[in-house]
């Protein structure tokens, strides 16, 4: 495995949630916006049938350009088909431009597929004048190989974010581990761990998660992501706008969340000033890592 540092990349926002959209549903982006998605995927490959498929293209093209004419609020990723040939090459030529904010590549195997989709998308970019970088690219870890080599894949380019393992039941990380998939996620806790550890230790920003295909289950997606959170992913993919809301509360901390961390800075800063190192606050022994996590929270959701 590699263990050279990744060199910097371009500051990316954080997403609680990201929600799939069909390529040749674009009118249903409003959707997305009402529900109040971080970000929408447009998806050209497995959400588009194959009659479709230049139809969601060229829509997906017009909802870019209009993204990057209006100056939208919500980012727009595209996950495009696997780079399997020069079609996908070119499929990728017509998405990166002004507007998008990430490719989610599919059937990731390697760290070699993430080397030619970073060229691929860095001539794109010089072809439309973007900065270098600019693109983020999601990673989808879709079979054995990838999820064991997860470091090496997330620690290839610096435009690589937002990665994770999905686990949801029945797709393609299943059938290549062969974990029967439960609503409790116990099968899956070990290796949605290993994969964030990967991830983190690789410098890769804001790793996700998911998905939660119960439409109607908002108890169990509930329960999901809040184990996600617990083991520190920072937001979770999502394919219904009625999920949306409850990803978007669990993966925020709540206002007496935030002033903890306020008081907790204050209490270990004004310690320090008396040349104390570490104190008993609210029953718990806190000192300056506990503070610096604590500013780290507040810096990201604008208490900082």
């Amino acid at each position: 495995m590699s263990s050279e540092p990744r060199p910097a990349a371009l500051p990316r926002p954080p997403l609680r949630s990201l929600l799939f959209v069909p390529g040749h549903r674009t009118d249903w982006l409003p959707k997305a916006r009402a529900a109040g998605a971080d970000a929408a995927i447009l998806d050209l490959e497995d959400a588009v049938p194959a009659p479709d498929k230049p139809l969601a293209r060229a829509r997906v093209a017009e909802a870019l350009a209009e993204s990057a004419e209006q100056r939208a609020a919500m980012p727009l990723f595209v996950r495009v088909n696997p780079l399997d040939d020069w079609a996908a090459a070119d499929e990728l030529r017509t998405v990166v431009r002004p507007g998008l904010a990430g490719i989610v590549l599919p059937k990731v195997h390697t760290a070699a597929d993430i080397r030619l989709a970073d060229r691929l998308i860095d001539w794109c970019e010089r072809d439309h004048g973007m900065p270098p970088g600019t693109t983020a690219l999601v990673p989808l870890l879709e079979s054995a190989r990838a999820l064991r080599d997860a470091y090496d894949i997330a620690a290839t380019a610096p435009r690589v974010a937002y990665a994770g393992a999905l686990t949801a039941p029945g797709g393609d990380v299943e059938r290549a581990v062969g974990y029967r998939w439960s609503p409790q996620g116990a099968e899956t806790l070990a290796l949605r761990s290993r994969v964030l550890l990967d991830v983190r230790a690789a410098g890769a920003p804001y790793p996700v998660t998911g998905l939660w295909t119960d439409i109607a289950d908002l108890t169990g997606l509930r329960a999901f992501a809040e184990q996600n959170r617990s083991l520190g992913y920072d937001g979770m993919m999502s394919i219904h706008p009625a999920h949306v809301p409850v990803i978007n509360e669990v993966f925020a901390p709540g206002t007496e969340e935030l002033d903890r961390c306020a008081r907790l800075v204050a209490a270990v800063e004004s310690a320090q000033r008396d040349g104390v190192g570490a104190l008993t606050f609210e029953g718990r022994m806190v000192d300056e890592a506990m503070a610096e996590t604590a500013r780290a929270v507040l810096a990201r959701h604008g208490r900082g």
